[in-house]
């Protein structure tokens, strides 16, 4: 819902509301416009102008903005800011002119409410409410016809406000952009904690929290992709704030390159907060006549605490981010051929672990990197998508058909964006390669990147996917896209228009993925990027899910998938159980921890199949039946994090079904401590008058695990490490303990469930919770 009052004066107030929260801007007697109010929502009155607070006379040495005003910049809470009239917080927008100045200062012009939603053009963006409504601010700049549009849309079932901006050049002279960014919100105090997910390669999304302080605290990518390092998203929390309860503010970029978001601290104890493109090596020249469009920006409210905020991101994600097509559709269980076979495989092998794969339950085999012509390691053949016909002797149409016929659905790894200067395409066409003319290229995974801010390759791109889409029958696509940029130069834009590649290499990327989902709709497309390197709202516009993290190590994956949840919802983590030690950490983990882990999300296998004990195959067979009989839930239910502050070896999850009728509670240990306290779970936000049936997952442990200790409870002796040991663990499911309990949804959400011990170190029954190192549980609720 919008709101305006004295639409007609030069003094216009504006009121955005979603469920539960509000957004109020007034247009002062100077043209600025400030933020009145942003937090939990208010009724819209006459009374709303009362809200505006400002320093009565000149404060100390600040620089008046006009004659005869006490009114300085610095201490106003600005929806825009410029440099150069005395606001000296980060600005959201600076211009340099064609005459060197670069001091710009823009005031209200004009109001106009779309009844239809204004997204920025060639760009991804929340698609459309059914009745959607766009409020467009325009701003000009005092002595020049350059205007700023400053587009907001409410999504009120999300509790979200997208926001982006607009320049408009009608000068008859070029200017250029040298930073702009999607939003800027100014706040009263600085009473904060900033979150951001941060991270590397194999260690994606980490969450890190802080105390706001006097000055500057940024977050950026200059690696041309969203980048593991910083995600495109930034949070503020109160100082009280915990995972339930509290106020918490975010803002998440739609976008998939270099960005830079800020938190600054004002002298005055006020708090800025801008995101957008990064300004780092980034200069648009904006001629006479053109204008230029910023990426949109997600920002929430929740008053609920962080768990509320990751909601409304989680809801507009999957209601008006991912296409409508994949939109609550079902994710098939897949497997994925890299961790079991890397380069070295053939068709015989791949059809030998895609008819075990078949019989374990699962429904998609992927065919990972190796399959196309002289691709036996990674330095060679990137961008020749021709089947390598040694591997492959019938080639793509004959793999797909041959997958097919087991019952499985095909799928394929690609990654387009990519060169080989060892590859036929090179040969051809090395200047379609971004790289210095005059110097010999920085080489990330033996490769360059292609320049996509040129339409030729596009369109080559366009074609050469198509065709191996076409020729495997895929239904699965994964996408993806393993260096940073470096070397930056594009042999197809002018000297003038350099600094402009990062950005529009984004925008051939979103066109080139536009021609692609709009031919292919019913092509399930992941993203990867050397696992979470470009982990962000405008791939998932595309593609509904990512390759979450190439770490497929569980308890390497829980913190991963923890911060992952801040922002995105399950129904974009792909997650694998993978063989064991892990590949990344080298780390033994229990299979049945693999999959606990791996459910919760888009849950798939990767490991070698035809090495599997029996036993594996059995606790595999339970496991995928499990999900099935839960996928809906796992991919689409709303996920709860548990406050962690007793216990850090432990993490506990939640996800709940929409009416509130079934949830599952994932528990997770890192480490068995001895004498381990009384434990009590409790379930968040449960119907408090309904009984709930709980009983947790039966699992099945390797009697390995035990050693000798088994002895005393089996009728046999068996030595550690025996050929008998090893005959019975690769075939006997050793089952663990099954709790039951029945209790109302306030005793669990008020008092919570109470756990069977865990071991002691001095027997077991069967109420006894062997846990082991990275052991878990899942626990199902439903209401009787």
């Amino acid at each position: 819902m919008i709101y305006i009052e004295n639409s007609d004066s030069k003094t216009p107030l504006f009121h955005l509301q979603t469920l539960k929260s509000s957004y109020i801007l007034k247009v002062l007697e100077n043209g600025k416009v400030v933020n009145l109010h942003y937090g939990d929502r208010v009724e819209h009155s006459d009374y709303l102008s009362t809200l505006y607070q400002n320093y009565d006379i000149q404060v100390g040495s600040a620089v008046l903005y006009e004659k005869g005003s006490q009114i300085t910049l610095e201490t106003l809470l600005l929806e825009q800011s410029t440099y150069g009239k005395g606001d000296y917080r980060h600005a959201s927008l600076k211009i340099e002119f064609d005459d060197g100045i670069s001091v710009s200062d823009f005031i209200y012009h004009s109001h106009v409410i779309h009844e239809r939603m204004v997204h920025p053009d060639g760009m991804p963006h929340a698609r459309a409410e059914a009745v959607g409504y766009t409020l467009e601010i325009v701003l000009k700049e005092t002595q020049r016809e350059v205007f700023q549009h400053l587009y907001y849309s409410p999504f009120e079932a999300s509790n979200c406000i997208v926001r982006w901006t607009k320049i408009n050049n009608l000068t008859t002279s070029s200017f250029l952009i040298h930073a702009i960014k999607s939003l800027q919100l100014d706040l009263p105090n600085s009473d904060y904690e900033c979150l951001s997910l941060d991270g590397t390669w194999i260690h994606e999304r980490q969450l890190n929290q802080g105390k706001l302080r006097p000055g500057i605290l940024t977050i950026d990518s200059k690696k041309g992709v969203s980048s593991s390092a910083h995600n495109p998203y930034i949070g503020l929390k109160g100082l009280q704030t915990t995972e339930n309860q509290g106020e918490a503010i975010g803002f998440a970029l739609v976008y998939s390159g270099n960005h830079m978001a800020s938190v600054e601290v004002s002298p005055y104890q006020m708090t800025r907060v801008t995101i957008g493109l990064s300004e780092v090596d980034f200069r648009w020249l904006l001629k006479s006549g053109e204008s230029f469009d910023t990426p949109e920006c997600v920002m929430s409210f929740s008053g609920n605490g962080l768990n509320g905020l990751s909601q409304n991101f989680h809801h507009i994600i999957n209601h008006h981010i991912v296409s409508p097509y994949w939109q609550y559709r079902s994710r098939p269980i897949g497997f994925n051929n890299w961790e079991a076979t890397y380069f070295d495989f053939n068709q015989k092998k791949l059809l030998s672990m895609a008819k075990i794969g078949k019989q374990l339950g699962m429904e998609l085999f992927v065919m990972d990197d190796g399959w196309f012509k002289n691709r036996t390691d990674d330095t060679k053949a990137l961008g020749d998508w021709t089947a390598d016909d040694k591997k492959l002797p019938n080639g793509l149409s004959g793999i797909g058909k041959a997958i097919r016929k087991l019952g499985l659905q095909f799928g394929i790894w690609v990654e387009p964006e990519m060169i080989s200067e060892d590859s036929d395409l090179y040969r051809k066409h090395s200047e379609w390669a971004i790289r210095l003319p005059d110097r010999a290229p920085s080489l990330g995974r033996n490769q360059l990147v292609l320049d996509l801010s040129n339409p030729e390759v596009v369109d080559y791109l366009f074609k050469s996917i198509s065709n191996v889409i076409m020729s495997s029958g895929a239904t699965f696509v994964k996408w993806d896209m393993n260096r940073n940029f470096s070397d930056l130069h594009s042999f197809y834009l002018s000297k003038y228009n350099q600094s402009e590649l990062t950005h529009r290499y984004v925008l051939g990327l979103y066109r080139l993925l536009d021609q692609l989902t709009q031919a292919y709709p019913e092509v399930l497309f992941e993203s990867c990027a050397s696992g979470g390197n470009r982990y962000d709202m405008g791939m998932l516009y595309y593609m509904p899910q990512i390759w979450t993290s190439d770490n497929t190590d569980a308890i390497e994956r829980i913190e991963i998938q923890q911060g992952t949840g801040m922002v995105y919802p399950l129904s974009t983590m792909s997650a694998h159980v993978s063989g064991q030690p892990s590949h990344q950490v080298l780390r033994k983990t229990p299979i049945e921890t693999r999959f606990n882990v791996a459910c919760f999300g888009i849950l798939g296998y990767e490991m070698n199949l035809l090495h599997l004990t029996p036993f594996d195959k059995k606790v595999i067979i339970k496991q995928i039946e499990f999900y099935k009989k839960h996928r809906s839930l796992f991919q689409f239910g709303t996920l709860y994090r548990h406050d962690n502050t007793s216990n850090v070896d432990r993490t506990v999850w939640t996800v709940m079904d929409e009416t509130r009728s079934k949830f599952i509670t994932g528990y997770f240990l890192k480490l068995h401590r001895p004498c381990p306290p009384l434990e009590t779970i409790k379930i968040i936000d449960l119907d408090q008058s309904s009984v709930y049936k709980i009983a947790n997952r039966l699992q099945y442990q390797d009697i390995r695990a035990f050693g000798e200790l088994i002895n005393p409870y089996i009728p046999i002796k068996l030595k550690e490490n025996g050929i008998l040991q090893t005959v019975i663990a690769n075939r006997y499911l050793y089952p663990l303990e099954v709790q039951q309990i029945n209790v109302t949804g306030e005793i669990a959400t008020k008092i919570g469930l109470k756990l069977y011990t865990q071991f002691t170190g001095t027997g077991i029954s069967d109420r006894t919770r062997l846990m082991t190192d990275f052991g878990s549980r899942l626990y199902i609720g439903e209401r009787e």
